[in-house]
């Protein structure tokens, strides 16, 4: 059965939909995306995840407004793939648009809208038993609150964790940790939840979010502020979190074990509580 994607107005079989080579988004990354996940067909955080979408457009100037048409077009795309009843993600990537190429942004041009569905079921293995990272220096540019599509730097860092055997990469500015690849990174040191503050240097995670909202809800002491790598092997628990990865509990960093390498009282609460959520 072919997969039924969206295009610019257009529900099609995946393997018909096209772009222009003149497109922004081809030539330059000239755009952004969401992630969303459905939970047997009902939507997770989508209020949040349509607030940092329309924040993504203001910041990069992509004029695009028509953000309660994306509703029907996702539930639509859910059903077509069969995919209601179960663990899904929603993609959507909207670019500036065609034009040819020139290095300002064009106007009067039309953004180019694509969106499929695809499963997206929770990595049990890795909530269970948690995952190895490794760690290295965050080469990426300095607006890693847009979610844009220029992922290059993060799918390279990221292929190294994979050829290393561990499931992500945490990243180190200026001594500091800022993220990992496609997750927020939060620890926990002596009972508080610990993570970076929100700045142009990491994404304002959904996850993150919720994480930060239970612990506010039960009591968990949050601590917002930098921490250096050195902190990092340091800490009692360490957690990887976002759409796709849920509550990942982090066992080990490099070559050093974190905490007693199983995943800690606070992650599990945590992740208790988020599934309950969901």
């Amino acid at each position: 059965m072919s997969e039924t994607v969206y295009l610019n107005g257009t529900f099609l079989p995946k393997e018909k939909a096209s772009l222009s080579p003149d497109d922004r988004g081809f030539i330059f990354a000239d755009g952004v995306y969401e992630v969303i996940k459905y939970y047997n067909g009902k939507p997770f955080r989508y209020d949040n995840h349509l607030e940092r979408l329309e924040r993504s457009f203001k910041e990069t100037q992509i004029g695009f407004e028509d953000l309660t048409g994306l509703e029907a077009i996702f539930f639509r795309l859910l059903e077509e793939n069969n995919l209601k009843g179960v663990h899904a993600g929603i993609y959507i990537q909207i670019t500036r648009g065609a034009n040819k190429r020139v290095h300002h942004f064009p106007v009067g041009i039309q953004p180019t809208i694509y969106a499929f569905a695809f499963s997206l079921p929770s990595f049990t293995e890795n909530l269970e038993k948690g995952i190895k990272v490794i760690t290295h220096e965050d080469i990426r540019w300095l607006r890693c609150d847009i979610k844009s599509v220029a992922l290059l730097p993060n799918t390279m860092l990221y292929n190294q964790a994979v050829e290393a055997g561990a499931g992500e990469c945490i990243l180190i500015r200026g001594g500091n940790v800022t993220e990992a690849t496609h997750s927020s990174v939060l620890a926990v040191k002596n009972g508080t939840v610990i993570t970076q503050p929100l700045s142009n240097l990491i994404l304002p995670g959904i996850t993150r979010k919720v994480i930060l909202e239970i612990c506010v809800e039960n009591n968990i002491p949050v601590e917002e502020r930098v921490f250096s790598e050195t902190e990092l092997f340091e800490m009692d628990e360490l957690i990887i979190a976002g759409t796709g990865s849920e509550i990942t509990p982090v066992i080990q960093v490099n070559d050093t074990p974190v905490g007693n390498k199983k995943p800690g009282e606070i992650t599990r609460f945590l992740q208790r509580k988020f599934f309950e959520m969901v």
